[in-house]
Formats: C-alpha cells, structure tokens, sequence
C-alpha cells in the first residue's frame, strides 16, 4: 500500500510538472518568420539571428516542397497544406501570441492561418506580401499576361522555376550566388489554389504591412495602394527602402522594424 501511495505521489508531481512546463509563458514575444515563394526557412537566418540576440523565441519553418523539404513537392501540394504547415508547428510547439510574418506569397498562407487559430496569434505582419482574399488565388491578382502563363504551367501540372533572383533585389555577386543554389520550384497547387476564409480577413487581429519600395515590384505596389485605401481593416502601413527580399539585402533594418512592432 505504501509503494503505490509513494507511486501516487511520484506521478502527481511528474504531472504537475509537465502542465507547468507546457504552460508557463515565455515573457519575451514569439516570431514565427514564413517566407515566400521559392525560397525556403533558411532566407530568414540573418534576421532571425538578430531576433534571438535580443531574446526573442524565433521559429523560421520551410514549407512543404521547398528548401530543405523541397524533396516533398508533390501535386497535393497547395495552399492548405502550406497553412497547414504553420498551424501544426504552433499547435505542436505550444505557441502563443505570436508575430506571424508572412512575406510574398506567404501573406495567403498567413491569412489562412490567422482564419483557422486567431486565439494563439498576436499581430499579422505582411513583409511585401500578397494580400489575397477569399475566393482568390495568387495568379488571380496577377496582370492578364502573366496569368495566361501561369495558368499553362498548371494546365501541364508543371511546378514554377524561380524567378531571376534581381527581381527580388537581390545584386551582391556572392549572395546572388548564394540565394541561386538554395531557390527551388514552387508547387503549382500553392498558386492555383483559391483561398478560402470563413471570417473576416485578418480574423480581428492587428495587420501590419511592410512595403520594400527600392525597387518595388509593381504586383506589390498594388499590394502596398490596397492597403493603404482600406478603410475597414485599419492596417498599420511601413516602408523598408530597399528590394522584395528585405529579408537578405537589409537584414538588420528589418529585424529592428519587427522589433519596433512589439507592443
């Protein structure tokens, strides 16, 4: 009777102890970095590392079928499984009031997941991001020329080849050179796909929009004017000067732009 008693007592304790730790909140706010199209976890290392030697919790996931993962790619490969990517690595690291930043087309992902888990979400913040709406798709904001290609690329089931990395501002000979071996075709599915929202955009959560306007890619300054002229959704609108991967051409600009958004 003894042994059990002190049993009893040994798996109480090792309870109490688990629920505390699972439980405790970290007193230093939470990023969860998601990058864009092509690209892959490792974009965010600079930015991310100047975030932990402030002490912030960072989490910068690869999406499925690209970088690391690019060996994932698959057809079922579409905007869901991408917001669902996100979903799961808050819910499994027991995450809460998170800065979820979503760059490019990463904003589609970021707003699927603030539809499906608002509660554990602080701020949304749209680095030069797409911002689509329910019932759009990332080629339906596209200029007619472009959609035409890209709809041949789906029509054929063939995943998209990275753009030149210039477009995304990229011009140092070494890390052009570096970005180059790590870019990785983009599953079709993720620009078919249409999103769907079951609540308002954004769920109610503060929105953020962070234009990189030298140069500024023209699909993204309609990005940046939507924005700017909405009146419902009271966005809180930046600019970072330089090119669409702030991420890698000014990395400390921006890690200090996100550490300015904490409140």
């Amino acid at each position: 009777m003894k042994q059990l008693r002190t049993l009893f007592l040994l798996l109480l304790m090792l309870s109490s102890t688990l629920v505390g730790y699972a439980q405790s909140p970290n007193s230093r706010p939470t990023y969860v970095l998601v990058h864009g199209a092509w690209h892959g976890g490792w974009c965010w290392q600079s930015v991310a590392q100047r975030l932990i030697d402030e002490h912030y919790n960072v989490y910068s996931p690869t999406l499925t079928g690209l970088g690391e993962r690019k060996h994932l790619i698959q057809p079922s490969v579409d905007i869901d499984t991408h917001v669902q990517d996100i979903v799961n690595l808050i819910e499994m690291e027991d995450l809460h009031d998170v800065y979820l930043v979503g760059h490019s087309y990463a904003g589609a992902v970021i707003a699927g997941v603030a539809d499906r888990i608002p509660s554990r979400l602080h701020k949304l913040i749209f680095l030069d991001a797409m911002i689509i709406e329910d019932g759009q798709s990332p080629i339906s904001l596209q200029p007619e020329a472009v959609r035409k290609v890209q709809l041949k690329n789906i029509q054929k089931k063939e995943n998209f080849a990275p753009f030149d990395v210039a477009l995304f501002g990229v011009t140092a000979p070494q890390m052009v050179s570096w970005v180059k071996d790590r870019l990785s075709p983009q599953p079709y599915g993720t620009f078919a796909q249409r999103l769907h929202l079951k609540n308002q955009y954004g769920n109610g959560l503060p929105l953020v929009y962070i234009a990189c306007t030298d140069p500024q890619l023209p699909i993204m300054k309609q990005m940046s004017e939507t924005v700017r002229a909405d009146q419902k959704l009271h966005w809180q609108y930046l600019e970072i000067a330089t090119g669409h991967d702030a991420m890698l051409t000014e990395p400390k600009k921006l890690a200090d732009m996100l550490v300015g958004l904490v409140d």
